[in-house]
């Protein structure tokens, strides 16, 4: 029996194991899985992509996706996308322990170091977090670093739950870690696009330019391996889109366009912007056209006044509930009598503890007022 078997067997009969990794994004399209740390029970395994005796990943990797079996991480959205990559497997039953930390009372936020020393009074020195992990042989700083990155999550996670079932807050913590289970770094280079700064400020025609361009750059980054970046700036492939130039000339002419990009990219960058000639405009769709106004201000003050007063209430962190991205396109769906848009703050739980309430606030059916120094809502 392989290490991995062992140890998805030992998973299996505990019904449950904590997984960290350690990895390299610098330099590259996608992180660098380096270092695996798995602890069931009280044993720690750090096992080495990298090297050729981890062998084959499947026996551990059907365990990660069995629902049968939690799977504990903290911060782990990234562990679970990088994972789902490098061994093509599944997450089905995700506890993530800095998001039940933010239902315990705590930061939304939380660090693992500063949570252990919070829940289980536990301090860890963490020395070698910006160390090459790409680097063999390993060092015992950072292999002992690596280790005691697991080595109390079980624990840690026993103590939020004990807490969270207390406060009946468990299943709102479960329903939170199931988009951490469904975290992926796999990007379309049709939507790479909208990732882009000061795309707003460009008309349905550049829109379409911009999307070409960012699926080229997509594209050949992914095939280099290399950050999209390195390829063409952000600013300059929006002044690309804005500007679309149609000889090196005009290319030239654009600020970070230099003669490497010339040299090394003029043709495909130039059939990119053609191709973005010929594509049909984009238009701003009805969600993109819930953009605030200076008049929206006030009101998005007030909802937050809302959602700030409930968290603090239910003993929330208040980054779980709602971000100003979350809270604008209510207000101007409200302002303007459109329908709900679809944001977090309005479904599941958020919307039982507040989303309904705030719904209410802007229809003019309730008041917002201070009673002996707190938010009160009549």
């Amino acid at each position: 029996m392989s290490e991995l078997e062992r140890l998805a067997a030992r998973a299996r009969d505990d019904g449950r194991l904590g997984i960290d990794t350690e990895f390299m994004p610098e330099g590259r399209y996608r992180p660098l899985l380096c270092l695996v740390q798995v602890c069931v029970g009280e044993e720690v395994v750090v096992l080495d992509p990298l090297q050729d005796q981890l062998g084959d990943p499947r026996p551990l990797s059907a365990v990660l996706a069995d629902p049968a079996i939690e799977v504990v991480l903290h911060a782990g959205r990234q562990d679970v996308a990088i994972l789902r990559r490098a061994w093509s497997t599944t997450f089905a039953n995700v506890f993530d322990t800095q998001v039940a930390a933010g239902f315990a009372g705590f930061s939304a936020q939380a660090g693992y170091t500063g949570l252990l020393h919070d829940v289980l009074k536990i301090r860890l020195a963490k020395s070698a977090s910006f160390t090459r992990w790409d680097v063999r042989p390993l060092t015992p700083e950072q292999l002992h670093y690596a280790r005691e990155d697991v080595e109390h999550l079980l624990p840690l996670a026993d103590e939020l739950q004990r807490r969270l079932s207390e406060r009946e807050r468990l299943e709102w913590a479960r329903e939170e870690c199931l988009a951490i289970a469904e975290a992926t770094d796999e990007r379309a280079p049709e939507d790479a696009w909208r990732r882009l700064p000061r795309i707003t400020g460009l008309d349905s025609r550049g829109r379409a330019l911009a999307r070409e361009l960012a699926a080229w750059r997509e594209r050949v980054a992914a095939a280099e391996d290399r950050p999209v970046g390195s390829v063409v700036r952000d600013p300059t492939l929006v002044e690309l889109a804005k500007r679309a130039p149609r000889n090196t000339h005009e290319l030239g002419q654009i600020r970070g366009a230099g003669p490497d990009v010339i040299r090394r990219r003029a043709r495909d960058i130039l059939a990119a912007v053609q191709r973005g000639r010929a594509a049909p405009p984009i238009r701003l769709d009805d969600l993109d056209r819930l953009a605030t106004d200076s008049i929206d201000g006030p009101t998005i003050a007030l909802a937050e006044a809302l959602v700030r007063a409930r968290a603090q209430q239910a003993g929330l962190a208040y980054e779980l509930i709602a971000a100003r991205a979350d809270l604008a396109p209510i207000v101007v769906a409200a302002r303007r009598s459109r329908p709900e848009p679809d944001v977090r703050t309005l479904r599941g739980w958020r919307r039982e503890l507040v989303g309904a309430e705030l719904l209410e606030l802007l229809a003019g059916k309730r008041r917002l007022g201070v009673v002996n120094g707190q938010v009160d809502v009549g």
